[in-house]
């Protein structure tokens, strides 16, 4: 009966939030299609491709997530409409590669 109570009053108070107009932060879709990955000879390099399908100017970056050493962000790279292009970034030498490449788009 208690797990009841709790799992009711986490309701209510959501839809609280809710009402007051707080929301759900939004949903990461994105815009441009990305291919990413690490580089094939050098594990501390991390690589976005993309390509812009829509008829809108959109920028982009890479965001690699590193092992041990400190995250990085690849230089922005601006695409028109059809348009194609590269970041890159590089992990700290001391640490243990790249873990992940991401992709941080924004409209120009």
């Amino acid at each position: 009966m208690l797990r009841t109570k709790q799992v009711a009053a986490v309701v209510v108070g959501a839809v609280t939030l809710l009402s007051l107009g707080f929301t759900a932060p939004a949903s990461a879709a994105t815009v441009l299609d990305c291919d990413t990955f690490v580089h094939n000879n050098d594990n501390y390099l991390g690589i976005a491709m993309c390509s812009n399908p829509t008829g809108q100017t959109w920028r982009f970056r890479a965001v690699v997530t590193c092992g041990w050493a400190p995250d990085v962000v690849g230089e922005w790279v601006t695409l028109a409409p059809g348009g194609s292009g590269q970041s890159q970034g590089v992990c700290g030498r001391l640490g243990s590669g790249v873990g992940a490449v991401g992709v941080d788009e924004r409209v120009a």
